[in-house]
């Protein structure tokens, strides 16, 4: 592979990768409060378009930054992310700043804010600089990012259009250049959605693999997972993000690095048997556009030496089971307020943490089963096949501030990710890829599914995809 350019200029640094910043670093081309100030520069530039950020702390940034750059100046880096810029979604516990997740209800002199989630821990362990907590919808309950505290959250391609969701504001946040890192979570697609709206990479690994804390109140269906501009460096943040934390009890053992193998020459896709599902088995309506765009996506893995065979898995789709699980754990999640505060929910989470209150114990050991015989399905499907291929989402992003596209039909924001909820399910690795732009210049995503823990082999043929260029795609205009 060609080696990859390296900025030579601080005006260049927030188009950089992670890696490219890092290796300017370790040379001393610039510095990370060079890079740092250079994305602060960019966040003031762009934020009163794209609404992305909940919280931007400057000072402790740079403060950071300067140890950063005193410790690259001895040599002495202190991890795998040593002064390079990361955001945080608004879910994840954040030390120092309240953690408020969309919501007029939550009360910031309710504790003491003096703790980290395990990932944000993992992140200050590597050195990386925190710059800010990126924009949710209230308590991650939806496919889109507005909310009654912060308002809407826009797509960098055209700011009337959606940036998708729950991680909006962190999909936003990459691919405008306000960090080439960010950490988003998952439970029905809250990766992977902005992911492919926003036009960058996103994966949900193996529930497990990045430990968290506190549970989500969505359960075992809730996955954090690395937002990057590329596979190369969502792997190199999965690798930080794994680290062991004793607070999480369902946390997978370590596994072994992931990014060295994408950076030092992978594998690639030849030989990998690929399955791919334009629609899965007809029970979703793709828009042509995105249909084409995916199939080429699919075409390049074949030229790239995968056998691709073009069939289903033999599954019918889940989403009552899904709601039953998902509303529940919204009504458990909002249990304890009064009248006064269910008052000041988004009315769409207050519609639906009504109807999880209504199902019973039986209705939800009832979508147990569902998710156990979906489960047992895809693993028998994963004998046969290595990686399963969908299009990420049916359709490009919509106008914004709505729940589900005007005229659509659909009543929740389930009615259009068919094809991402599944896999919270089942608790497999899924990732999106970018794969070109709908005829109004609107990314679309390509979705790369794996077996349990078989997380390396989807960053490996996103990686393969990138590295063929498949994954290269014009640049957000809006902003």
């Amino acid at each position: 592979m060609t080696p990859e350019p390296i900025a030579t200029s601080t005006s260049d640094l927030t188009a950089l990768t992670a890696r490219q910043l890092i290796a300017g670093y370790e040379r001393g081309d610039f510095s990370p409060v060079d890079a740092t100030r250079a994305v602060l520069e960019r966040i003031e530039a762009v934020e009163p378009a794209v609404n992305a950020f909940v919280r931007v702390d400057a000072e402790q940034a740079l403060a950071q930054a300067g140890a950063a750059t005193e410790r690259h100046r001895r040599g002495e880096p202190l991890g795998l992310l040593d002064g390079v810029p990361v955001t945080v979604k608004d879910l994840l516990l954040q030390a120092g700043a309240p953690t408020l997740r969309g919501s007029r209800t939550v009360r910031t002199d309710a504790r003491a804010w003096d703790e980290d989630a395990p990932a944000v821990a993992r992140l200050r362990e590597h050195g990386a600089v925190l710059v800010g907590k990126t924009t949710t919808p209230e308590f991650g309950w939806k496919g889109v990012t507005d909310s009654p505290l912060t308002g809407i959250t826009r797509n960098p391609y055209d700011v009337t259009r959606t940036s998708g969701g729950s991680s909006g504001g962190s999909a936003v946040a990459v691919a405008v250049g306000a960090a080439p890192l960010s950490i988003g979570t998952d439970g029905g697609g809250s990766v992977r959605i902005p992911a492919s709206f926003c036009g960058i990479f996103g994966l949900k690994p193996t529930y497990g693999r990045i430990p968290l804390y506190p549970a989500s109140p969505f359960g075992t269906l809730s996955h954090a997972g690395p937002m990057a501009r590329d596979a190369a460096d969502a792997a190199l943040l999965l690798d930080v993000l794994s680290g062991p934390d004793w607070r999480d009890w369902s946390q997978l053992p370590p596994a072994a690095a992931t990014s060295p193998g994408l950076t030092e020459g992978s594998e690639g896709v030849k030989g990998l048997r690929i399955a791919y599902s334009p629609s899965l088995g007809g029970q979703v309506a793709v828009r042509p556009a995105v249909a084409a765009a995916v199939r080429a996506a699919v075409g390049r893995l074949a030229e790239l030496g995968a056998y691709i065979e073009e069939t289903d898995p033999d599954i019918t789709d889940p989403v009552d089971a899904f709601h039953t699980l998902w509303f529940s754990g919204a009504a458990r999640l909002v249990q304890h307020l009064g009248k006064e505060q269910r008052e000041l929910l988004d009315p769409g989470l207050r519609d639906i943490c009504a109807a999880g209150a209504r199902a019973s114990a039986l209705d939800h050991l009832a979508a147990v089963d569902v998710r156990m015989d979906l489960g047992r399905r895809m693993g028998r499907f994963h004998t046969s096949y290595d990686l399963l291929v969908t299009p990420t989402l049916p359709i490009t992003a919509f106008e914004a501030g709505a729940e589900v596209p005007h005229g659509s039909g659909h009543r929740r924001w389930t009615g259009w990710t068919p094809f991402t909820y599944p896999f919270n399910l089942t608790q497999q690795p899924a990732a999106t890829v970018p794969c070109g732009v709908d005829g109004d210049g609107l990314p679309v995503g390509v979705q790369l599914i794996a077996a349990r823990h078989a997380d390396a082999l989807v960053l490996r043929a996103a990686h393969a995809l990138y590295a063929s260029g498949a994954a290269s795609i014009p640049a957000p205009r809006a902003v």
